[in-house]
């Protein structure tokens, strides 16, 4: 028997991807760079899970619709289940496990374990990560949905209680921890 290990689809052909299909990707993920040769259809979700042992990250819905996902690519946020790795080639990504310094919480980590913004955690990860980019977003006047119209333009925006739920509602909590997370956010507001 051939100990060899073959992919294959329903019909018998093989899956595995070409060289053609595969392409060298270097990343520099929480301040260390990685260089990996992947498949063009693996996701970044996949790449930080199963390639650099990064699990905080979940794969909840695996469509964009749940923020599970959520980390901070170039600081901006943005659903790992929905970017293709390839496509982030040189690129800085930063995750849950990256927010910490050495043994000392992120604010936002220290503040969601202080309001007790969660149960069973799941999205904890992708909440948390989401609010760090949501304060830089803030911070640089960009304006949400929530945002008065008569505000200023180009100025650090009020972030009151709706205006965070405005901008975190792409992160679902099927818990119903919410408004611990409103308030963990709001206690970290410079």
């Amino acid at each position: 028997m051939d100990s060899s290990r073959q992919d294959h689809d329903a019909d018998g052909t093989d899956s595995a991807p070409s060289a053609a299909y595969r392409s060298e990707v270097t990343l520099d993920v929480n301040g260390k760079p990685h260089t990996l040769v992947i498949d063009h259809r693996r996701t970044l979700l996949d790449l930080l899970r199963e390639d650099l042992d990064l699990i905080g990250a979940k794969k909840g819905c695996d469509h964009g619709q749940c923020g599970a996902c959520t980390v901070l690519v170039d600081g901006r946020r943005v659903n790992s289940c929905l970017q293709l790795a390839v496509s982030l080639d040189g690129r800085d990504v930063l995750t849950v496990e990256g927010l910490t310094e050495g043994d000392r919480l992120h604010p936002l980590q220290r503040a969601f374990l202080d309001r007790d913004a969660f149960q069973c955690g799941y999205c904890t990860p992708g909440q948390i990560c989401s609010a760090v980019g949501v304060l830089a977003e803030a911070a640089a006047g960009h304006p949400s949905h929530a945002t008065d119209p008569a505000a200023p333009p180009k100025q650090p925006a009020v972030l009151d209680a709706a205006e965070i739920r405005e901008r975190l509602s792409g992160n679902l909590c099927r818990c119903g921890a919410h408004p611990r997370i409103v308030e963990a956010v709001q206690d970290v507001i410079p």
